[in-house]
């Protein structure tokens, strides 16, 4: 649903960006590329060290390339395959450094190993979710469903609730226990998906096996 409705808002709202980018010779692969670095690094420096609220500033100042160089290509007529893969590979990199980030928190420093492994299965499921879809519709399956919480979703409980509980460091009280809670929903509303894509691609092939078995090309000779 967030993919729907806030995609097309700052996709208006970012073209402009997007347009003054294209004027100075930047290409949306750069952009992909610096917009993946920068949430990695965001994650990877502020997170495993408790801080919740400028890792969040970072990651989300950088997030927006996901939308800035689909916006650049669709402006300069350059929507490609390649663009799409990079764009979905660096994806995954980026939610896997995110979800990494809360790991190595609770690993260490949070000394919490049941949010440590909430937080894996986070960043495994996440990427199980996407594969499920994309593996279905490489079988030429429409897999009809987005599922519960997708990767908007995922994303937008995730950091606003890890920059929220940075506030603690800035004296809010009681704050802190917004990232574990947000974890777990995210923990459970990925399941659910992944459940959901699952029995819609297991649905989806058996009508198409029985569709095939039906049609004239499919009868036994």
């Amino acid at each position: 649903m967030l993919n729907k409705y806030a995609r097309a808002f700052f996709t208006r709202v970012l073209t402009p960006f997007a347009a003054f980018l294209i004027r100075r010779g930047v290409s949306p692969d750069t952009v992909t590329l610096i917009g993946t670095a920068g949430v990695v690094a965001g994650a990877l420096v502020f997170y495993p060290r408790g801080e919740f609220f400028w890792g969040t500033v970072v990651i989300t100042l950088f997030v927006f390339s996901d939308l800035v160089d689909g916006n650049m290509a669709r402006q300069l007529g350059r929507s490609s395959r390649w663009g799409a893969f990079l764009d979905s590979t660096l994806d995954r990199v980026a939610d896997g450094a995110i979800f990494g980030g809360f790991a190595l928190w609770y690993a260490g420093l949070g000394d919490d190993n049941v949010l440590c492994a909430v937080s894996i299965f986070c960043l495994a499921s996440g990427q199980v979710v996407s594969y499920t879809k994309a593996r279905g519709e490489s079988i030429g399956l429409p897999v009809a469903v987005n599922g519960l919480v997708e990767r908007a979703e995922r994303l937008v409980i995730s950091l606003v609730a890890a920059g929220f509980a940075g506030l603690h460091k800035f004296g809010v009280p009681g704050i802190q226990w917004l990232l574990p809670i947000a974890l777990w929903i995210v923990a459970a509303g990925s399941l659910v998906t992944l459940v959901q894509r699952v029995v819609t691609v297991r649905r989806e092939s058996a009508q198409a096996e029985a569709a095939a078995g039906a049609s004239p090309s499919g009868a036994p000779q």
